[in-house]
Parts: structure tokens; C-alpha cells; sequence
């Protein structure tokens, strides 16, 4: 690389780190911790390209960069940040920032953009970057894993696109809220935002009216490859008649419209009209990482309307971690709300965590969270929660019995599905001679037809 990087971060490890790995690749550094200083440098002509953060002693980044692009131009700014929320994502990218990068970044990573950066630096288009709008109280959408990254990312790239956006993504992962986000950080934001489901189609409204309502702003189509046939077939209409002055089209789809088209699932006219931008939500056990400030996030909106925990305990959160959330965000946001209302004290215990989870359709934690705990440690978990569930009460006498028996029964079930019913090869799997095997089948009332299934 050739050329000279302007570096501002107010973090001295990350300004030394920085200026040695562009140094031994060949560029010249300038490093502040002052956004002061690094305008001054700006002004004066120095630097090929800024890296520069976001909260600096002296002011905010993102606010610096309508200036450099007033006076610079050609100069790329990539912005980096702790701040890694969507809003900062759409910020530097409204701002005209040549590119951004969560922290903490992969160095790599970095120096392959800035090479990017450099090799930009003489030709890039100019043109005064809009204005920042002022951030909302509440972020319409919360993670900092990688797999957020790349949604807020696509996001800031798709805004104010012309083309369709297809939000696709399991139940329960916000699409309707992305797609949501989308119009209301888009340049249509103060224009009217239309979701049109399966009963808004089945109301009737004629297409002319549902095109008055929504003027230029945006339609949502919830859940397109569900819809039937006929109102596949008014969506088609309605695209039709909007023209290309009307409103912005998005939809949203559990299953990715190609291949509902091939399963027969979507009208092929419908898919070619909706064919865009692809947005694909990642399902929370995709992105553990943020399941802590999730469920922060969550109980602080229960405990600002009533609610009467405020916290969790560090075992607690784990016991949220490991739960594989078949129902996504939404199912994490409705456990959360009933803990924060139902919790004994201002801090969440993991027994009350365990105790709701286990009334939850899907008690299996995700295989990753499973990988390094001994069998031991799970049958206590249950154990403890079987406990806890008795509140300050204790189980009803001959526990030891009771236990023993209710693990058997499952334990020779699920060793004979193992064996394929096969009672010889679940003896010896099971370290047991044959004849008790059978006298356990018989005591544990394994139902005859299963007996005969598995003989």
C-alpha cells in the first residue's frame, strides 16, 4: 500500500496497533486522539485516507464526516466503533463514510479495506453528504454479533433503494420490524407504510384504494408464499398498477422465494416482480452472543412499564444462553416480559429462569451449548429445577424411588430405539443381562405394541 492514513481513536493500543500494521505495509501514518487535530490535518490537505472512531473526547465522528466531505471530497473515511448498533451502521452510511467496521475489528479485514480506501482515493465521486438525522430514544433493532453486522450493513445499502427488498428469516426473527426499519430510516420515512397480510387481502379493499393509502411511502406483503393463489394474484395487480411513481415494495417470507416458487408455493409472476435485494435474518441460536443484551434490553422495557425485576443473575443468563429458542426473538421477548413480572426480587435467579423455560415447547438447549457439559451436570440441572419448582416446599417422601424409576423409563426407551429394538444388543449397550431387561420392560409397563415393535 502507498499513501498516507489519518488515524483518530481515542484508545492508544488501538492507534499504536494501527500505525505499525499500515507502517510495515507501506503507508505513511499520522495518529491523534483528537478529533480537533485530525480536522486541522484535514483542512491542510495531509492524508489519503481517514480511520477515525466514533466517540471521541472531543466530539462525535460520524458528525465530522458532511464537513470532510464538504472539504475533501475525494478523501474515504472508514469509521470504526464500539457503538456497532444499526443506527450507527445508517449514520456512517448517510454520512458518505467510505465503509464501517464494528468493534473489535479483524485487523486483516481492516487493512484490506483501507487498501480498498486508498486505491479510491483519486477517483472517488465528491458531493456534500445529508444532513444526520437525530437518533430515536429506542433502537428499532438490538445485536452486536457478526451475523447482525451483515443485516445492519445490508440494510444501510438497500434504504433508499428503488428495487424490492425480500426480508426472509424463521418465525419469531423481526421481519416485519426490519422491513418496518427500513421505511422509517428510509428518505419515504414521513410517507404513509402499509402492511398488507392474508385478512387485508381477504377484506377486499379494491387495489385503487389500497395504492390512495399508501401514496409513495411503502407496502409490506406479510408472509407472501403463504398467501393464496388469489391474493398472489392482486399483489401481482397492485405492483402493476403503482407505476413508477408509486409506493416502494418489501415482503417478507419464512422460506426464500425461490424456492417457494419450486415448491409451487409462489406465483412465478409474482417472484419476478418481488425479485430484489434478499435480506435473510439469522435465527437467535445463530447468533448466542446476543442473547444477553437481548434479554437486558427486553426486561428494561418490562420494568419501565411495571415490571418488577430489573436484573439478571450471571446463572441465569446462562441458562437463557443455552436454551435453543425455536420461537426466535419474539419467544425471547415474551419470557423475558413474564420473568421480569413474575420474579420474586429485582434480580432474576436461573431457577426461575429454568422453571419458565421448562413449560416452553422445546426444553432441548442447541447441541453447542451442550458440547462441554457432562451428563452429570444436566440430569442435576433438572434436578435442581424438579427442586425448585417446589418453591419453599419440599418434594412429596420417596423422592429416591421416584427418580430412579422415572429416569429408567426413558433411559431403556431411548436405548432400545438405539438398538432398533433389538433386546440383546440393548443388554449389553446398557451393561445388563437380557432376562432383566425384559423384567423392566414388564415392571415399567412398556406398552405390548411397543414390545412387539421393538422385538
Amino acid at each position: 500500500m502507498d499513501g498516507t492514513v489519518l488515524v483518530a481513536d481515542d484508545d492508544r493500543t488501538i492507534r499504536t496497533v494501527l500505525t505499525q500494521a499500515l507502517t510495515r505495509a507501506g503507508c505513511k501514518v499520522q495518529a491523534t486522539s483528537s478529533l480537533t487535530t485530525l480536522m486541522r490535518w484535514v483542512a491542510e490537505g495531509a492524508g489519503d485516507v481517514v480511520i477515525t472512531d466514533v466517540m471521541m473526547p472531543d466530539g462525535n465522528g460520524l458528525e465530522m464526516l458532511p464537513k470532510i466531505a464538504a472539504d475533501r471530497p475525494s478523501l474515504p473515511v472508514i469509521v470504526i466503533s464500539a457503538q456497532n448498533t444499526i443506527m450507527t451502521t445508517i449514520k456512517a452510511s448517510e454520512a458518505g463514510a467510505f465503509d464501517y467496521l464494528p468493534k473489535p475489528f479483524d485487523l486483516p479485514d481492516l487493512m484490506k479495506r483501507t487498501a480498498k480506501a486508498l486505491e479510491a482515493s483519486q477517483g472517488r465521486a465528491g458531493g456534500v453528504a445529508p444532513e444526520i438525522g437525530a437518533e430515536p430514544a429506542e433502537l428499532p433493532l438490538v445485536g452486536r454479533s457478526g451475523a447482525m453486522q451483515d443485516v445492519y450493513k445490508l440494510i444501510a445499502r438497500v434504504l433508499n433503494a428503488q428495487l424490492p427488498v425480500i426480508v426472509t428469516g424463521e418465525s419469531g426473527t423481526g421481519k416485519s420490524l426490519v422491513a418496518r426499519t427500513i421505511h422509517d430510516m428510509s428518505d419515504r420515512r414521513n410517507r404513509p407504510f402499509v402492511a398488507l397480510s392474508e385478512s387485508s387481502f381477504a377484506r377486499g379493499a379494491p387495489l385503487a384504494d389500497v395504492l390512495a393509502e399508501a401514496g409513495t411511502g411503502t407496502v409490506l406483503f406479510e408472509e407472501i408464499s403463504e398467501l393464496p393463489d388469489e391474493y398472489q394474484m392482486k399483489a401481482v395487480h397492485l405492483m402493476d398498477a403503482a407505476g413508477t411513481n408509486g409506493p416502494r415494495f418489501l415482503a417478507s417470507s419464512q422460506t426464500e422465494l425461490s424456492q417457494a416458487m419450486a415448491a409451487g408455493k409462489l406465483r412465478n409472476d409474482l417472484f419476478y416482480r418481488l425479485d430484489g435485494a434478499v435480506l435473510g435474518l439469522p435465527p437467535l441460536r445463530s447468533r448466542v452472543e446476543d442473547i444477553s443484551l437481548l434479554a437486558e434490553h427486553f426486561l428494561a422495557k418490562a420494568s419501565g412499564t411495571g415490571g418488577g425485576a430489573n436484573s439478571f443473575a450471571p446463572d441465569a443468563m446462562d441458562e437463557l444462553r443455552r436454551y435453543n429458542w425455536p420461537g426466535n426473538v419474539r419467544q425471547l421477548a415474551n419470557t423475558v416480559e413474564r420473568l421480569g413480572l413474575t420474579a420474586r426480587s429485582q434480580e432474576i435467579s436461573a431457577a426461575e429462569v429454568s422453571a419458565v423455560l421448562s413449560a416452553q415447547p422445546a426444553l432441548a438447549p442447541s447441541l453447542g451449548a451442550l458440547s462441554d457439559e457432562k451428563l452429570s451436570q444436566s440430569v442435576a440441572r433438572h434436578l435442581q429445577r424438579y427442586f425448585d419448582l417446589h418453591g419453599d416446599a419440599l418434594p412429596a417422601p420417596g423422592l429416591y424411588a421416584r427418580i430412579l424409576r422415572e429416569m429408567e423409563l426413558p433411559l431403556l426407551e431411548i436405548a432400545l430405539d438405539a438398538t432398533g429394538g433389538n433386546q440383546a444388543k440393548c443388554a449389553d449397550l446398557l451393561g445388563i443381562n437380557r432376562n432383566t431387561l425384559r423384567k423392566k420392560i414388564s415392571e415399567l409397563d412398556i406398552s405390548v405394541t411397543r414390545r412387539r415393535k421393538l422385538m
